[in-house]
């Protein structure tokens, strides 16, 4: 089996929708720190099991400098955004998305 890791960071605003009151439900924004894990057991035709610029294009392209309410058809918590990430890039199976230093959140198949 062969495994991959991106790291990438993402400069990006939300706000949550919640259910009960939060500082967190008001326009704010993170530097988020994602690593995202693909692996397959075969290589495609190029050697790899996916290429590192198309899984940056595919997250950083959207969302960096973004607010993720309007880019998201969700609501944007760390924990959606990681759901999302193992959806969207192929041969993911694994993302965690850290929105600050003490807050990480990890979605794997």
């Amino acid at each position: 089996m062969y495994t991959v890791c991106k790291t990438l960071e993402i400069s990006a605003a939300h706000h949550l929708a919640l259910h009960y009151p939060s500082k967190c439900a008001g326009l704010h924004g993170h530097n988020w720190i994602v690593k995202v894990w693909c692996a397959a057991k075969k290589l495609n035709e190029d050697g790899m099991v996916v290429d590192f610029a198309h899984i940056k294009e595919q997250i950083h392209g959207r969302l960096d400098h973004a607010n993720l309410n309007e880019v998201l058809g969700f609501n944007p918590t760390a924990e959606n955004i990681a759901k999302w990430i193992v959806d969207i890039v192929p041969h993911c199976f694994k993302a965690e998305v850290q929105e600050s230093a003490g807050n990480l959140a990890i979605y794997e198949l």
